[in-house]
């Protein structure tokens, strides 16, 4: 077996109280919920599989976990076709190849020692999972499982049941300090019982007007009071309308960055006419918004 000799922690939290004073100091605004399935998941071992609408959250918490704990994080992106090489390791090809050529041009005519070197460690190319395994204690992404395919789901079954792979012609490496793993999903598609098992669920809900208030607040500090307001009232009423996609807090913060770069200093009928692509990123969802509707965009009321 090969085992991956891990650093000691840099960060430890003792309670979910503390982890989610972590997540608020790393500039992640998390619920109780949030912090005590990130705090079950370290004390436990155990990966978080996190859904929710795109843009409430999900993969930021990745980031902001990483960033309290002090640990790296490594990020796999999940897409159709994605295969173990891509996930876990591949052989460099390449230096393979300039290896036996270096041989053939020495005269070094020991060919069978000469291939069993080409898959020595060296010639190794980890990707984000082994990576991960091997740089612990760290904080895994698995983001958009959902995209990804049965057979890559099983594989992750396997590989995070005991957080260790096998590499044929190396062995068995085996992560000392379990990361720290959070899957993400959009639910563009169910995912399969028994990846969920071996997880600890965690829905993220679109937060409330009080929170996003304080979120804005904390990513732009220097936003006017009526216009942080106005937005949050503006993206409420919009997530009651019949929208195909309705804006998450990421369209929050990017039509708050838009308003700020027109200096805008609160919302009217122009201005949110033209910035309104930050919000309502759908053509069909733009058109629903009407100018007639827009009078309850800006509206001053709070929600």
């Amino acid at each position: 077996m090969v085992e991956v000799r891990a650093p000691s922690p840099k960060k430890t939290l003792a309670t979910a109280v503390e982890f989610q004073a972590a997540l608020e100091r790393s500039g992640y605004l998390a619920d109780e919920s949030i912090s005590a399935a990130c705090y079950l998941a370290l004390a436990m071992g155990r990966p978080i599989f996190c859904e929710g609408d795109p843009g409430v959250g999900k993969t930021s918490l990745a980031h902001a976990a990483a960033t309290a704990l002090q640990w790296p994080l490594f990020r796999l992106q999940c897409y159709e076709g994605l295969g173990v090489s891509e996930a876990l390791y591949d052989w460099n090809f390449p230096r393979q190849l300039l290896h036996m050529r270096g041989a053939e041009l020495t005269g070094d005519a020991d060919r069978d020692r000469i291939e069993n070197e080409l898959y020595e460690r060296r010639f190794l190319l980890p990707r984000p999972v082994l990576r991960a395994f091997e740089s612990s204690p760290s904080v895994l992404l698995i983001d958009e499982i959902d995209r990804a395919d049965d057979e890559f789901e099983a594989f992750l079954l396997e590989a995070l049941s005991e957080f260790s792979v096998t590499i044929p012609e190396l062995g068995t490496i085996s992560a000392i300090v379990p990361p720290l793993v959070i899957l993400t999903s959009n639910r563009t598609r169910e995912v399969h019982d028994a990846l969920k098992r071996r997880c600890l669920y965690l829905w993220i809900d679109h937060p409330s007007a009080a929170r996003e208030l304080a979120i804005l607040k904390r990513r732009f500090p220097a936003i006017p009071a009526r216009l942080a307001e106005q937005i949050v009232a503006a993206v409420t009423r919009l997530r009651q309308s019949d929208l195909l996609k309705q804006p998450g807090v990421a369209e929050t913060l990017d039509w708050a960055e838009a308003l700020l770069a027109f200096k805008a200093t609160a919302l009217d009928l122009k201005v949110t006419e033209l910035t309104i692509g930050a919000a309502v990123k759908y053509h069909d969802d733009q058109t629903r918004v009407s100018k007639d509707e827009y009078a309850l965009i800006f509206s001053r009321d709070k929600p």
